[in-house]
């Protein structure tokens, strides 16, 4: 036998190793029945999976493991140990079973233990010398490991597997939940059906926030189990349920520090999609820096911002026509009238009350409102006139074109 440097097993004589794994390989089926036997003692709660045959599938992996350690004697332990895959289907059983794995490799070792100690007494027998029963020993223990490793592969398969199917199921319930639906909701039985399947209680009401990514590969917020995040979406969407129950804002906020975006206002289960389009439209002013970024924009508190800007157009055509009469005022004075105008309409006040708003002598506000009504006439006292004229006007206060 060629003798590998520093190898104590390389160095017994061929006749020795063949004699060992004979024996060895004759105690296989008894030794892995006796090991299964103290597996169940120790672990009473292990379930008994059985193949086709009816063999259980865990003797069979003892038993294999068994061979495949014994045939790796036989031809030297420098040679990679090979791992029987059944170990893979062990560690994909923890999942299924929503168990971890410390259990798992708790019997793994018992197992070597016992296989170790029966390994020893055959290597007493043929007389093999303790440096090499040593270096048996610490190759059992790194086949141990390999062995650990295949359950651990099979167990993050199997969690990828289950990862990405209530991924899937997820998004088949947000594009139930937040799909526009012109005559009727979605059917509660079909929500209800959707929700069970990836664990999720219905909640009452919702509320739809809708995120800007800070960069491609940011960290996705860590909001708890029952929120549902898209991270597929170009703009991130999470359906937040009881938004109003004690806490859940702040909550909300710590879990998306770091991202920009909008929540919009709760609303019932069935009507998501409203408070996702209320939510969309926030996050598109703080894109355009009409409303502030820096965290999460509640739509509540920016109700005035979100009917007024986003009908631009409308609103920009209404006020050429209304604001007309500032044309011919040039810019500086014209802006002045407007802000004039706007707290007169907002309080209806006397010119002492509009100059403490405006930070001016009451007697600059008088000479303004003179001046603004010489300049639309009577038409200022109709109050559909003036209802049209201030919402212009907050329009462009709300734009940063009005102090």
């Amino acid at each position: 036998m060629e003798t590998e440097v520093g190898s104590a097993w390389r160095a017994v004589p061929d006749a020795q190793v063949r004699r060992f794994t004979e024996l060895a390989r004759g105690e296989i089926p008894v030794l892995a029945q006796d090991i299964l036997r103290e597996i169940r003692q120790e672990y009473p709660g292990l379930p008994v999976i059985l193949d086709s045959n009816g063999v259980p599938l865990s003797l069979i992996g003892i038993r294999r493991a068994l061979e495949h350690f014994v045939e790796h004697l036989a031809t030297g332990l420098g040679h990679p140990h090979v791992h029987p895959p059944v170990f893979q289907e062990f560690g994909r059983g923890e999942l299924l079973e929503g168990r971890s794995l410390d259990s798992l490799q708790a019997i793994y070792r018992l197992g070597v233990r016992l296989a170790w100690r029966r390994l020893a007494e055959i290597g007493q027998e043929v007389q093999i010398p303790a440096p090499a029963m040593y270096e048996l020993a610490e190759s059992g223990f790194q086949y141990l490991d390999g062995l650990v490793a295949e359950s651990v592969r099979g167990y993050a398969e199997a969690a990828a597997r289950r990862a990405g199917e209530r991924l899937r199921l997820q998004r088949g319930l947000l594009d139930l939940l937040l799909a526009e639906h012109d005559e009727e909701p979605p059917s509660p039985a079909a929500v209800a059906e959707r929700a069970a399947r990836i664990g999720w209680a219905l909640p009452e009401t919702v509320a739809v926030a809708v995120l800007l990514r800070p960069a491609r590969e940011a960290v996705p917020p860590a909001v708890g189990p029952d929120v549902l995040l898209d991270m597929e979406s170009e703009r991130p969407i999470l359906v937040v349920p009881d938004p109003d129950a004690a806490g859940r804002a702040e909550l909300l906020r710590r879990a998306v520090s770091g991202w920009n975006g909008a929540v919009g206002p709760p609303v019932p289960l069935e009507q998501a999609a409203k408070s996702l389009r209320w939510a969309q439209q926030a996050v598109s002013l703080v894109e355009d820096g009409l409303l502030p970024g820096g965290g999460l924009v509640d739509c509540t508190e920016h109700t005035e911002a979100l009917v007024l800007l986003p009908p631009r157009e409308l609103i920009d055509d209404l006020g050429r026509r209304l604001l007309a009469p500032l044309n011919d005022c040039g810019t500086a004075h014209g802006r002045r009238l407007a802000e004039t105008l706007l707290a007169w309409l907002e309080t209806r006040g006397g010119a002492p009350e509009i100059a403490t708003r405006l930070g001016v002598h009451p007697q600059t506000v008088r000479y303004r409102l003179r001046q603004i009504r010489e300049l639309w006439g009577d038409g200022i006292d109709d109050p559909d006139h003036r209802f049209q004229l201030e919402l212009v006007l907050r329009a462009k206060r709300l734009r940063g074109d009005l102090g």
